[in-house]
Formats: structure tokens, sequence, C-alpha cells
């Protein structure tokens, strides 16, 4: 799943992956839509790149709070140069340079500050006071979908509101029935995934395309003449 879950401590943190390709506009928009806070990677031995300017105005149409990982950061860099381009974007950098854009300097390759960023993430959570209710019907949003000729119709999913359970009745896109099987970015199988929660279902009687919206239904008739109607729109 293009959707990862860490553990730090008792919380739990969800990454959405989007490419950084050219190619790839479509997916870093939906990305923005779906998170809560964008975490913004700059190579830097690159710097602010078209694409990262991209991401930026992708974030910024979708109110997102901007994080800056400054990824590479154990290879040759410019600091100021890069710290000026982020300004010129309007995400002038914290600290020295007076600003509100928190930027975290990481390696991949060497680990640093990967920890420093995470738990960064995770009191950004508090602050901005992001919370979800668990305990109503579940909705949520395709993250990507694909037809296997093992399973069926397969969707990945990221739940935002309520707890999703095996056995369920959904609606996805035009496509409805009962959730079959759950699996979490690992592959394993669970039973029930709560909010923030990525995972790929099973028993969809159509493909849903990815942005696609999910919800919970009690009937299954009413949730087919609802993928009916959406599917004729």
């Amino acid at each position: 799943i293009a959707a990862y879950q860490i553990e730090l401590d008792d919380r739990k943190i969800t990454f959405l992956d989007t490419p950084g390709h050219a190619a790839f506009t479509a997916m870093r928009a939906r990305g923005a839509n779906l998170t809560d806070v964008v975490v913004l990677v700059v190579a830097a031995d690159d710097g602010v790149m078209p694409t990262t300017v991209e991401a930026i105005n992708h974030a910024k149409a979708a109110s997102a709070t901007i994080v800056v990982a400054l990824n590479k950061i154990d290879l040759h860099h410019d600091l100021n140069k890069i710290y000026g381009q982020l300004t010129e974007q309007g995400l002038t950098p914290s600290g020295d340079w007076g600003g509100d854009t928190d930027v975290i300097k990481t390696s991949a390759t060497t680990g640093e500050g990967i920890d420093e960023l995470l738990a960064h993430l995770a009191t950004l959570s508090e602050v901005l006071e992001i919370k979800a209710d668990p305990m109503i019907p579940a909705t949520g949003t395709v993250v990507e979908a694909e037809r296997s000729g093992r399973v069926g119709n397969v969707a990945r999913v990221l739940v935002q509101e309520g707890t999703l359970k095996a056995g369920q009745v959904i609606v996805c896109g035009s496509g409805h029935g009962r959730v079959r099987s759950m699996k979490d970015d690992c592959g394993k199988g669970v039973r029930q995934a709560g909010p923030s929660t990525p995972v790929e279902i099973t028993g969809l009687s159509d493909l849903p395309d990815a942005g696609d919206k999910f919800f919970v239904l009690k009937s299954a008739k009413r949730a087919k003449e609802i993928a009916e109607e959406i599917g004729s729109l």
C-alpha cells in the first residue's frame, strides 16, 4: 500500500507516499488533500526543484501544515541557498531565519534526523488538535485500486473516521459489497481498522478510482442502489 503506519511510543503515525516525478501531479494533489501535515522532502544536494514547487502549491491549496524534511544532509549542500529557495516559495524556515516553517535535517542513508522528524510530527498532532472518532461508521478514501485475477477487485484505502470492520457493507465509488478481507500495510490480515489506518480490502462489485470515498451502510440493498447511482453519473 502506498501508505505506511509506524508506532512511536503509544502513538501511530501514518505516511501517505506520493512520488516526486512530474508525471504524478494528480497523485500529489490527492495526497495533499488526504493528509493533515505535508512532509515536503527536499534533497539537500538538489534544493527546491520544479516538482517541489508543485507539491508546495498542492499543500497550500489543501491548507495543510507543511514540514520540510531536508534529506541527504550527509552530502555536500548549501544551506543558505536552500533556505532562500524555500523563502521564495513562502516557506521561510524557523529559527535564525525568523519564519514559521520547521525544517528537519535528515539522511535516509545514515538515519540522521529521522527520530526527530517522527517526534516532531507526533507533537504537531497535539498542537493542531488532530482528532477522529473511532466509534462512528467508517468513512475514508481510496489511495489506489486494481483488479486481481485471484481475489477480484482490490482497493487500498485510508480510513479517516470511524472503524472499518471485516464483513461490513460499504459503498466505494461505483462499487459496493461486504468487506471480504482486510490486510494492513505489511500484508497481515486484520479484522478492523481505525482512523488513520491504511488497509487493503476485497469484496467490491466494481473497481473504484483513486480518490473515491467509501462509507459503511447497514443495508446491502441500499448500498447497491447508491453505487448504481454513482456509476450512472
